[in-house]
């Protein structure tokens, strides 16, 4: 399955919602009991509410930037009402004069429900792989992987 594939096209209108820094747009992806487990700053964040704060810090802290998000090796599992996607998401940071400045890479997995006729992430997970001797994760993927 392509992301394409993936109900309502979620990684689309994730990657627009952050590009245009439009908190509303990414929040309606979201269920309102849903749980992140985010990789920086809180454990986890539970329900919208919670995330809704989060978002706003990182769209508050970009200034002038704005994130340009891609998704690579998409793979998803849709059954009736119930869906998951796993990824690696890519963030690049576009500069106010358009270019691209810094940039990380997460593992990403979500879990959708259909609720009313439009698909929601009710659970959220990304991760980086850590390395066991300096506790420093790892944000750029090795293209050998």
């Amino acid at each position: 399955m392509t992301h394409r594939d993936i109900p309502g096209s979620v990684v689309e209108q994730y990657a627009s919602a952050v590009l245009q820094k439009d908190a509303e747009a990414l929040l309606s992806l979201y269920d309102d009991e849903a749980r992140i487990f985010d990789l920086w700053s809180a454990w986890s964040y539970e329900g919208k509410a919670a995330w809704r704060v989060a978002i706003g810090e990182w769209f508050g802290s970009l200034g002038d930037e704005r994130v340009r998000v891609e998704f690579d090796d998409v793979r998803s599992i849709v059954a009736e009402d119930l869906a998951t996607v796993v990824a690696t998401i890519s963030y690049c940071e576009i500069g106010g004069d358009g270019t691209d400045g810094r940039s990380m890479e997460n593992r990403l997995t979500w879990v959708l429900r259909r609720l009313d006729g439009s698909w929601r992430i009710v659970h959220e997970h990304t991760s980086a792989p850590v390395d066991a001797e300096t506790g420093t994760a790892t944000l750029e993927r090795s293209r050998t992987e």
